[in-house]
Parts: structure tokens; C-alpha cells; sequence
């Protein structure tokens, strides 16, 4: 009997080991920013979601439509603090706009205020 509970406790001792070690890995995880490559990739996703029509007809009108859907999609609220009161249009480049967005996508992937992150590129 004596052996039996020191093996459950063991196995015990084991399984918390292990449930620490997970969540110790998910916490670090969350601490580190979402990457340019990851952002690219949730945004060929977005693509994806918009060509299917789960965005409506709007979002498939024009490449640009596209592109501020896709922007919309990846993070509504970046979207809105960075492109919200003038989207994208047809021919423009805004190198500066789109180093907030990235910025600000990877503040709120690790749950930092994105207070600031509009005029951080110097616009």
C-alpha cells in the first residue's frame, strides 16, 4: 500500500511538472511580438477569406478594396487607428503607415497599448 501511493504521488509530482512546463511555454510565447513573416502570412489568409466572399462584395471590387479588407482583417483595430479615416488608394505607397500598421499589430500580439503607435514612423 505504502508503494502504491508513492507512486501515485510521483506520478502526481510528474503531471504538474508537466502542466507547469506547458503554461510556463504559452506565457513566454504571448511575450513574444507576432513576426513580419506571420502578419504576411495571416494576411494571405485574409486574402483567402475575402476571395471566398466571407468579407462581402465590397472587399472583392478592386485590389484595393483587397487590400484595405485584408489590412481590416489582420487587426480591426490597427485598421481603424492607422487606415480608418483615410484608406489606402489606388497607386499609393505609404511606407510610413505601413510600418505603424506592423508595429502596431505586434504590440497588441504581445497586449501592449497601441495608444502612441499613429505618427511613431514620423508622419
Amino acid at each position: 500500500m505504502i508503494g502504491a501511493k508513492s507512486s501515485m504521488q510521483r506520478n502526481l509530482v510528474i503531471i504538474l511538472a508537466g502542466i507547469c512546463l506547458c503554461y510556463g511555454g504559452v506565457v513566454a510565447k504571448s511575450r513574444i511580438p507576432i513576426t513580419e513573416n506571420e502578419i504576411r502570412e495571416k494576411k494571405n489568409d485574409c486574402f483567402v477569406d475575402i476571395e471566398s466572399g466571407l468579407w462581402g462584395e465590397n472587399c472583392k471590387s478592386s485590389e484595393i478594396a483587397k487590400e484595405n479588407c485584408a489590412l481590416r482583417c489582420v487587426s480591426p483595430d490597427c485598421y481603424e487607428l492607422i487606415y480608418g479615416s483615410d484608406p489606402l488608394e489606388v497607386g499609393e505607397r505609404d511606407f510610413i503607415r505601413s510600418s505603424e500598421f506592423k508595429y502596431c499589430v505586434q504590440r497588441q500580439s504581445v497586449g501592449e497599448s497601441i495608444d502612441g503607435v499613429r505618427g511613431a514612423f514620423g508622419n
